[in-house]
């Protein structure tokens, strides 16, 4: 323990496939004359959490960003929604599966008006990866900043496999919202809609979609969402080796640069 802090202990019973979520961390410096009390920002706390997001991966190498083990996460600032998005976009997994995924059109001459040969690669690829960038954006951190909704899953991971099962599918269509209270997930259904419009404006001309199809497929989008969240919820937490621990007491790394400074303050005020 540093001089000058107090010993602050807890303790319980965490059984397997359980997560327990540690009460708001307060850290008391105790000087000759005054306890001072330094309590983590909400900013603070979800600039922690998020950071251990961007670090999971399943397997070690696919990107599982937009997860939180945490049951009570803090809500995340706009800046930090535009912080995941951007992790998101330029990991170079998500890029190579982006390559990848032209590839395939190529050799399947899907949208044919790009034609073959490396500019029709190219094409394709832009195309790939700009419905990637958009449909990240917009449903990840544009919309979920003005609409105050959360992008993340949020992991269950306790009651009955019934439970599970319907949460997770209603999870494709339903949220959290910044205000920790679950609604409709208009964030992710409108911005499925804007992507695919969006997409006319780069697709060949044989190949656009129109409103039909563009609504077809965001509903395509949201059983595939719920098909995701299903893997989240029951296999993609044991194939992620740094999962989020809930039960880690640490401080942020901000917040402990900060507690460092006031003891210094504090130590040299004392003098």
């Amino acid at each position: 323990m540093s001089e000058g802090f107090e010993t602050q202990t807890s303790s319980g019973v965490l059984r397997s496939g359980e997560t327990c979520v540690v009460p708001q961390i307060v850290l008391a410096v105790a000087t000759a004359t005054s306890e001072v009390r330094v309590v983590p920002s909400q900013v603070e706390i979800a600039e922690d959490q998020i950071k251990v997001e961007e670090k999971q991966r399943v397997l070690g190498v696919i990107p599982n960003f937009y997860v939180t083990y945490v049951q009570n996460a803090v809500p995340l600032t706009p800046r930090q929604k535009f912080e995941l998005a951007w992790k998101s976009t330029i990991d170079p997994v998500n890029l190579a599966v982006t390559g990848a995924i032209a590839g395939i059109q190529q050799a399947q001459d899907d949208f044919s008006g790009y034609g073959q040969g490396g500019q029709g690669y190219a094409k394709r690829l832009g195309a790939s990866y700009g419905n990637f960038v958009v449909g990240t954006y917009i449903g990840g951190a544009i919309l979920p900043s003005l609409l105050k909704q959360d992008p993340r899953y949020f992991y269950k991971g306790t009651g009955s496999k019934r439970s599970r099962v319907l949460y997770a599918i209603a999870n494709s269509v339903i949220c959290k919202g910044d205000n920790g209270r679950w609604q409709a997930n208009y964030s992710g259904i409108l911005g499925s809609l804007a992507a695919g419009g969006i997409s006319n404006l780069y697709y060949p001309a044989r190949d656009r979609e129109g409103a039909e199809l563009t609504f077809e497929n965001a509903l395509i989008g949201i059983g595939a969402g719920a098909a995701v969240n299903l893997l989240q919820e029951f296999v993609m937490r044991r194939l992620t080796p740094s999962a989020s621990n809930p039960s880690n007491p640490d401080p942020p790394p901000k917040l402990q640069s900060k507690i460092s400074k006031l003891f210094n303050t504090l130590v040299h005020e004392g003098d």
